[in-house]
């Protein structure tokens, strides 16, 4: 768009029209645009949030010095660069802003071009110009020019531009607009004409626009966008920008504290420091800058989408970056900076390309290089972050194929006597224990560790280990190491009875003939009266529970999944309807004595300790067992 900018000097009133000063030239005429009403689809439709505006225009600026920056350095400016800030200021009472730069300046010829027609941008003509000459320059100058100047009229009734161009011999240029497709180009002299350099954009705020005339909000807005901006920006007299953030440095340069206190400076409200953080830094196939923090994730499953903040140069553009990371990273913090992701024409939503492509893989591989990285050198560390990385490790497993293809090797697999143990050290260490009849390798799992102790005991008596999956996303993990694994399977302790959870060929007798089986069940069936309980007498140890119940490891894995949003296609036949299996121990004593006695009643009372061992004993069942119990004891 404009190649600089600069205000009169602020105070200095100058009335618009007509102009009652001489002019070398004066010119009207119609913006060369393909609609008349282009003005009101940017209003409306091009830029969702007004505040942009002063986004557009400061960058615009900062771009501007950039330029003028890269023609000294390439000998083709050869004055004095002399204080390259750039300037915003308010004036409530005249319900003005100014965004001031002391950059390369326009001529009238050039506002003509680069602002009366709109399909020429400066920027892409400046690149394209001296790309030749320093392959640097393409990277320091923010976007592409042409609709960023117009967001201007969102909030101005009226808009003016006072240049004054680098080169010799020329004089200042003056362009109003109205917000139609009518401006006014014109040569001020004397005391109206600009004395330096630069370009002076004054907006005319509009009655509907008062919110942007007050210093608070547009200080906000430049904290938000323009807090890493690599020329200096003034406001009302205070700097509000550092123009070289950290992951502009290479990580040579830097310490953790440095890091850490850029942390705390784009997260005040962070209470925890991060775990580590990785400095992104590539120039090829792509250009991308930035640095990715580890936070400490809570227990529940954070989607914290707003927490990456994607840069374009140094210019804030978003906090949606779902297109750019993968969406397991998006728990991750920090700063993604890169030119070549492509933005609509408002810079506000991303271009998905192969671009964005590359980059999403390249940052994938970058935080699993990591984590592996951290493993193999610090094992003992990395066993110590692994409460706060785990589910951060196990979503990425399940939400990409290459991600887990790396991840394998350093997940962590937690027993429930807190040892940590890889994927592969887990199935060596219960490999000779923990094998069916098929020579498959059976893995036993809690999801609460303490409302099944009871099962978990019986299992570790029979020198059994068992692990703890008691995350919500490890119903979906579960699952998904059964199907990588080979000759795997994975079963909860509480999914059948301990003797059955491991079937070998090892058979138990029972003391009970077929009719007496026959009559058992039947006498508990009576008792229990519940169609959602399945009974079936079985032949168990004698020190084993006299009843156990259990739920069908097939459906309880989906009722689980189902609760956190997976089961897939399953959901579409609503919920899961309960169903457990009640084991009855044909050789328990106490089981005899209900079959020798016929008491159903002492059946119930067995039952009703089987559900109460299981945390499922409640309401009035819990009172009446309480009332039975007194009886029998009496």
């Amino acid at each position: 768009m404009y190649a600089g900018a600069r205000p009169p000097v602020p105070g200095h009133s100058v009335r618009i029209q007509p102009f009652p000063y001489p002019l070398i030239m004066q010119e009207t005429g119609s913006i060369s645009i393909h609609t008349e009403n282009i003005f009101p689809i940017i209003k409306k439709f091009l830029y969702s949030d007004h505040e942009i505006f002063l986004r557009e225009l400061v960058s615009n600026a900062v771009d501007a010095t950039q330029k003028l920056k890269s023609l000294a350095q390439l000998g083709e400016f050869k004055g004095e660069l002399g204080e390259l800030k750039v300037r915003v200021t308010v004036d409530k009472e005249a319900r003005k802003i100014t965004i001031s730069d002391h950059g390369l300046g326009m001529t009238a010829e050039e506002i003509k071009k680069y602002i009366n027609q709109i399909a020429f941008s400066g920027a892409t003509e400046f690149v394209e110009q001296y790309k030749e000459k320093d392959a640097a320059t393409k990277d320091q100058i923010i976007g592409q020019f042409g609709l960023g100047f117009y967001s201007a009229f969102m909030v101005a009734k009226e808009v003016e531009i006072w240049s004054k161009s680098y080169k010799e011999d020329t004089v200042t240029a003056h362009w109003v607009c109205d917000g139609s497709t009518q401006f006014t180009l014109d040569e001020p002299t004397g005391e109206h004409a600009k004395t330096e350099r630069g370009t002076d954009i004054v907006l005319h705020v509009a009655e509907d626009s008062d919110e942007f005339l007050e210093e608070a909000r547009l200080r906000t807005i430049l904290t938000k966008y323009c807090k890493f901006l690599p020329v200096p920006i003034e406001f009302e007299g205070q700097l509000i920008n550092d123009t070289s953030p950290i992951w502009t440095k290479q990580p040579a340069e830097l310490t953790d504290e440095d890091y850490k206190k850029f942390y705390q400076e784009l997260y005040p409200m962070s209470m925890d420091e991060p775990l580590f953080w990785i400095h992104l830094n590539v120039d090829y196939p792509f250009n991308l800058t930035g640095i990715l923090y580890f936070p400490k994730v809570k227990d529940e499953l954070q989607f914290s989408r707003n927490k990456i903040q994607l840069y374009s140069r140094q210019v804030f553009i978003t906090d949606e970056v779902k297109d750019v990371v993968p969406e397991f990273l998006m728990l991750l913090h920090g700063v993604i900076d890169s030119p070549d992701i492509p933005l609509n024409v408002s810079r506000s939503f991303l271009q998905a390309d192969a671009a964005v492509r590359k980059i999403n893989t390249y940052i994938t591989k970058k935080v699993a290089d990591k984590l592996s990285g951290l493993f193999k050198q610090d094992r003992p560390g990395y066993e110590e972050k692994w409460g706060d990385i785990g589910m951060f490790v196990k979503y990425g497993m399940l939400s990409d194929e290459k991600f887990y293809d790396k991840a394998k090797d350093f997940v962590l697999l937690k027993s429930v006597n807190d040892k940590l143990f890889t994927i592969n050290e887990y199935t060596e260490h219960i490999q000779a224990n923990q094998q069916d009849k098929d020579g498959s390798t059976v893995v036993l799992y809690t999801n609460d560790a303490e409302h099944q102790h009871g099962f978990v005991a019986a299992a570790q008596e029979r020198g059994y280990d068992v692990l703890n999956f008691d995350h919500i996303l490890d119903p979906h993990f579960v699952g998904q190491l059964e199907q990588k694994l080979e000759k795997t399977s994975f079963k909860r302790v509480d999914a059948d009875t301990v003797s059955k959870l491991i079937e070998k060929d090892t058979t138990t007798e029972s003391v009970l003939s077929e009719d007496e089986q026959t009559k058992l069940s039947d006498l508990f069936k009576s008792a229990i009266a519940n169609e959602a309980m399945h009974v079936k007498v079985a032949a168990l140890s004698p020190q084993d529970a006299p009843v156990v119940i259990t739920q069908n490891e097939f459906m309880r894995r989906m009722k689980d999944m189902q609760r956190t949003g997976g089961g897939g296609g399953m959901q579409m036949f609503g919920a899961f309807p309960e169903s457990y299996d009640v084991t009855v121990n044909a050789n328990h004593p106490l089981t005899q004595k209900v079959l020798a006695e016929g008491g159903e009643k002492i059946a119930k009372q067995a039952f009703d300790l089987a559900l109460l061992a299981q945390g499922m004993l409640k309401g009035e069942a819990l009172t009446q067992f309480v009332k039975r119990s007194t009886e029998l004891l009496e």
